[in-house]
């Protein structure tokens, strides 16, 4: 499969969230707003592994920036990094809109340490929607390649996990 795209390059970014469970929110630029789902085993390279992810509520988009120390007591209290970020692309011809409604989306990421298609596709409705997160077929799958273990600092400031929680509490 090789780049499509459909329209104009928005911002994704995906964030490390420590919270009450260790899990990475994925993030896209839709219509002002930052479409975000949690994905507890954080995204893969190898198309044949499916990650849930699951819908959260829209964030602005000025937190695709933020990388530090949420205080206890309030939501998603924890340590939130940003893993990976950088650009896409809609694949289908439907505007991102559409695709959420739908609940089919394409993507083409351009990021730091993910590249190419990844899918997400609705299986479940309801109050907190279900989805799938996978790795498209096309030159940067790579089944041997984890960097959800092997790519663990910020693309933004080079910390780990601890050095933000060290150096960002209060």
């Amino acid at each position: 499969m090789s780049k499509q795209g459909h329209g104009s390059k928005r911002s994704f970014v995906i964030q490390k969230h420590d919270a009450s469970q260790l899990h990475y929110d994925f993030r896209l630029e839709v219509d002002g707003v930052l479409k975000s789902w949690a994905v507890p085993k954080g995204p893969s390279t190898d198309p044949s592994e499916k990650r849930l992810a699951v819908e959260v509520e829209d964030h602005r988009l000025d937190y695709a920036d933020f990388e530090g120390v949420i205080p206890e007591g309030e939501y998603g209290a924890g340590t939130v990094m940003v893993w990976d970020a950088g650009h896409y692309e809609n694949l289908r011809d439907d505007g991102m809109a559409t695709c959420h409604r739908d609940g089919m989306i394409e993507v083409w990421l351009e990021g730091e340490k993910l590249q190419g298609g990844y899918a997400l596709k609705r299986f479940r409705g309801g109050k907190k929607p279900q989805w799938l997160l996978i790795k498209m077929k096309d030159e940067a799958a790579d089944a041997r390649r984890n960097p959800v273990s092997t790519e663990t600092d910020s693309v933004k400031t080079g910390r780990n996990l601890k050095t933000i929680r060290e150096e960002d509490s209060e």
